[in-house]
């Protein structure tokens, strides 16, 4: 079990030393500074995985080559698109590095209503409020149709929610959902936004995942032939939102997937806190049944709270996370060699509280996780690298 952290880039105010002294021995990382759709040089990443040797570290996933929008709709030149992004795998692997991590959300990547939620102990983590996310949806974005998303129930909660929230909370709702949280490349005013989500009005689930299988069917050769492999992320969280289509979120999904081609490149990001939302997903059947093409694991715990949730303790949410880590380590006994891992997300606590920090990424929360998965992973007899 390889131990890794999300690291956002020079700009990131947790650094490389602060990495390693945690414990971590590999990065997960992207050239966020460049725009979605352009080849990444092979230069910048010869210098980007420079700095993290340097450091002491490896490179050992790359999260995430961002996929543009256009190929997600299939207009403009999306093929064109298709082909930036195998030729930036291309040069990933030229310098050594072929785990790649991506996602196929339409318009929003993962999404949270609450970034700094006070718990109990005085930490303060990530939420998803159901309330707060109908009142957005309703009565700030305005989005034509959406009441019929929705419960009469969820309505009423969501109107009350809106009517009790300040103008600061309104506005800094606006800001969590649709600025764009650390890695999701994008961020949007509320036209912007608006017009976004309806270039998919006449997207369905089927149709989305046809042009995910386009996707994938031209840039899998290329994976194949320089060794690479893709993980997808689930959808964060695993459900519809703004009426978009999801078609990362279940068992079947992942079904589906491989479906739609059999190479082993074609492969997940086993995310216990993404799937663990939705309640019926058994994450160590999933582990069980794509044991082979599973090519790395984000490990958390989210906890649900009606249909809200929020971001547990890493041991204390909704999952047996013991059990997931059992189950990794049969499929790495399986496998015959090790795989990353990396602690998602964690707590502000401590010095976190007044320290600066990408939303749900601190260091001393981070840390809090890693040692705790670490331990675990030991008494379990695995080997942690």
């Amino acid at each position: 079990m390889k131990q890794t952290w999300r690291w956002f880039g020079p700009n990131d105010p947790v650094t490389l030393q602060d990495i390693r002294q945690a414990g971590a021995t590999g990065i997960v990382t992207a050239l966020h500074d460049l725009p979605n759709g352009v080849v990444w040089p092979r230069e910048a990443i010869a210098e980007r995985k420079k700095m993290i040797e340097e450091a002491g570290l490896v490179w050992s996933v790359v999260e995430s080559i961002p996929i543009h929008e256009d190929i997600k709709l299939q207009r403009g030149d999306w093929r064109q698109l298709i082909a930036n992004w195998a030729q930036s795998m291309r040069n990933l692997a030229a310098e050594g590095v072929t785990n790649i991590c991506y996602n196929f959300m339409p318009v929003i990547d993962w999404t949270r209503t609450d970034l700094a939620w006070a718990l109990p102990n005085g930490a303060r983590c990530l939420r998803f409020d159901q309330d707060r996310f109908v009142a957005f949806d309703l009565f700030i974005l305005k989005r034509e149709g959406a009441e019929a998303d929705y419960s009469p129930e969820d309505v009423a909660a969501g109107r009350k929610a809106f009517e009790t929230m300040s103008d600061e909370e309104k506005d800094q709702l606006v800001r969590n959902i649709i600025a764009g949280l650390p890695g999701s490349e994008e961020s949007y005013t509320i036209e912007q936004f608006a017009a976004q989500i309806a270039l998919y009005d006449d997207i369905d689930q089927d149709r989305l995942r046809a042009h995910l299988a386009d996707f994938l069917n031209g840039v899998l050769p290329v994976a194949d032939e320089v060794g690479a492999t893709m993980a997808i992320h689930p959808d964060d969280p695993p459900r519809s939102m703004f009426g978009l289509p999801r078609i990362v979120s279940t068992i079947e999904d992942m079904r589906a997937l491989r479906a739609i081609n059999d190479s082993p490149a074609n492969g997940f990001t086993l995310c216990s806190g993404s799937y663990g939302v939705r309640e019926g997903n058994d994450l160590v059947a999933m582990i069980e049944e794509f044991a082979d093409v599973i090519h790395f694991f984000h490990l958390r715990a989210t906890k649900r709270d009606g249909n809200s949730f929020y971001e547990a303790d890493h041991f204390g949410g909704d999952v047996d996370m013991v059990e997931v880590i059992r189950a990794f380590k049969a499929l790495e006994d399986r496998l015959g060699r090790s795989l990353p891992f990396r602690p998602d997300h964690g707590h502000q606590i401590l010095d976190d509280l007044t320290r600066r920090s990408n939303p749900g990424y601190p260091a001393i929360g981070r840390l809090k996780g890693l040692a705790e998965l670490r331990g675990a992973m030991l008494a379990l007899g695995a080997t942690v690298e």
